[in-house]
């Protein structure tokens, strides 16, 4: 399991790592084609932020040859925001006063009819806090067949599970998950997440293997920018995909740089990325990972997912609603995180069309299961 191989990873020592790079490093990992965790880090590093624009020529090269001139779209689904996690920058922390929704499977039926309604969407998100009596396997297992009949590819943001019930939800239609480690330090891990399943780090990251041995089609990866050193999470991320894609070959992967949005409660992040070091991460693991998903979400503001889906961006979200029951009508269940980018599918969809690329609403079929 991967938590065996990141006890041996030492985050002090690649923190120094990161910050002892030099121009003469930057240079030789461009000069390469394919690149180590050690490459990977010489790039996402201070030393290489004078060479971001010979970075995203390079990023913009690699993904045309692999992906095309093609935007995946997919919109998220929120069915609950009950949560017994006290994760403290989630607007879904248990100890929130806020009102609590777990959809019925009418209003599941009705969330989807409303998405088709915005666009002819296939990829869906089903997004859920984590609270196993209202919305664990039994419950999301009937949100997929529910859910199945409208979307060809269907995709979980949910609790870590089982191995058997992460296998299970691919027989009734699950194609893909995602999870968010949120940060590998796991010495300051429990101060971010101090009650609930989610507090157990090991149990967490181990996830992805249990992903990986199910069978699950795509995995989906991801750091919440905020909480430590960045270019030290993104690196443990690094090592992570690598395992993963020795140990579970057949698994596709994506990533998402999600970073902090305002949440109930106030909280403030710890570390602040500019659009200049997400543009220059996002370069790094396109150099890094050719093959990777790397997914902007709703979270980014709309000039700069123009600007990065023609650099290295290959999936984005539109028309998002971060609430339950949120297509259907205006609920008061309190988002997750507030939106930055509001525009409809349709217009994001023009505007891919107008910097020349295509943007993709299915690129999975049912008939593949």
């Amino acid at each position: 399991m991967f938590y065996d191989v990141l006890k041996n990873l030492d985050w002090n020592g690649i923190t120094r790592e990161i910050s002892s790079k030099t121009s003469h490093d930057v240079e030789a990992a461009l000069g390469k084609e394919h690149l180590t965790v050690s490459d990977f880090m010489t790039l996402i590093s201070p030393a290489a932020s004078p060479y971001l624009e010979q970075m995203a020529r390079k990023s913009q090269r690699i993904t045309r040859e692999r992906f095309g001139k093609t935007i995946s779209m997919y919109i998220p689904m929120y069915v609950s925001n009950a949560c017994t996690n006290s994760c403290v920058y989630c607007g879904f922390n248990h100890a929130n006063p806020l009102t609590r929704v777990t959809l019925t499977l009418d209003q599941v039926k009705a969330e989807c009819e409303a998405i088709r309604r915005l666009g002819p969407f296939e990829n869906l998100l089903i997004v859920s806090g984590e609270f196993p009596r209202l919305n664990g396997v039994d419950y999301l297992e009937q949100v997929l067949r529910v859910a199945r009949p409208y979307f060809n590819n269907l995709t979980i943001e949910v609790m870590p599970m089982k191995e058997r019930d992460y296998y299970r939800l691919t027989q009734s239609g699950l194609n893909g998950v995602v999870c968010f480690q949120e940060t590998y330090n796991e010495a300051n891990y429990k101060k971010y997440h101090p009650r609930g399943m989610k507090s157990i780090f090991e149990w967490r990251v181990n996830g992805f293997d249990r992903m990986g041995a199910a069978g699950v089609h795509k995995i989906g990866m991801g750091v919440l920018i905020g909480l430590e050193d960045w270019r030290t999470d993104v690196t443990m991320m690094a090592y992570h995909l690598q395992y993963l894609r020795k140990n579970y070959w057949r698994t596709r992967y994506s990533i998402n740089f999600p970073r902090m949005c305002p949440a109930e409660g106030g909280y403030t992040p710890k570390v602040v990325m500019s659009d200049r070091e997400l543009a220059q991460l996002t370069f790094a693991f396109r150099l890094f990972d050719h093959d990777i998903d790397i997914s902007y979400s709703t979270r980014e503001n709309p000039r700069f997912r123009a600007n990065m889906m023609q650099l290295g961006v290959t999936s984005m979200s539109a028309g998002s609603k971060t609430e339950p029951g949120g297509y259907v009508s205006t609920p008061d269940a309190l988002e997750q995180f507030e939106v930055s980018d509001s525009r409809s599918p349709l217009q994001v969809a023009d505007e891919i069309r107008r910097l020349g690329y295509e943007p993709v609403w299915k690129d999975w079929d049912k008939i593949f299961d």
